[in-house]
């Protein structure tokens, strides 16, 4: 068939190459179907699913460290003081003696270091949970119907 050949054919023969063509192309011919006919019109849609993941991980511990601390503790201890005076030749009863012994305590206070263990403070964590919005984007795809009219044809469309 030539090029100037398909301005010169007749309704028949392009019908039926028009219907050869659609055969290839894998559409079904309808044109010739009883007194109705439908085509299932097919769209995609997106299947959103979610799932919790672990990202990662909080550890909350102790660690023990030493700090030296200098305290000043006041102390007190017993001072001796030994005072000689003289008195006027005065007269005792008494004899001498020949020993006479005073005793006298002499104390002190000795520090005494212990240590004890106080609260100080608490730490606590808790999870909550943010929502956020991400946007997906997808390319979706969608049949629509097209009506092709030939020759003399009346057609009411309803929506």
């Amino acid at each position: 068939m030539g090029f100037f050949d398909l301005f010169n054919e007749n309704e028949e023969t392009r019908e039926k190459r028009q219907k050869e063509i659609r055969e290839a192309e894998g559409v079904r011919d309808t044109e010739f179907a009883a007194e109705q006919a439908h085509l299932d019109l097919r769209q995609e849609e997106l299947d959103i699913h979610k799932d919790r993941v672990q990202t990662g991980d909080v550890v909350l511990h102790k660690d023990i460290v030493e700090e030296e601390q200098t305290v000043n503790v006041p102390v007190a201890h017993d001072q001796v003081i030994i005072e000689s005076r003289e008195v006027a030749h005065e007269l005792t009863d008494e004899p001498i003696t020949e020993e006479e012994t005073i005793h006298i305590p002499v104390t002190a206070e000795k520090i005494d270091v212990d240590k004890h263990t106080v609260v100080t403070g608490e730490i606590s964590a808790h999870k909550r949970s943010v929502e956020e919005v991400e946007q997906v984007r997808d390319v979706l795809h969608k049949e629509v119907a097209e009506v092709e009219e030939h020759g003399d044809t009346d057609i009411i469309r309803k929506d």
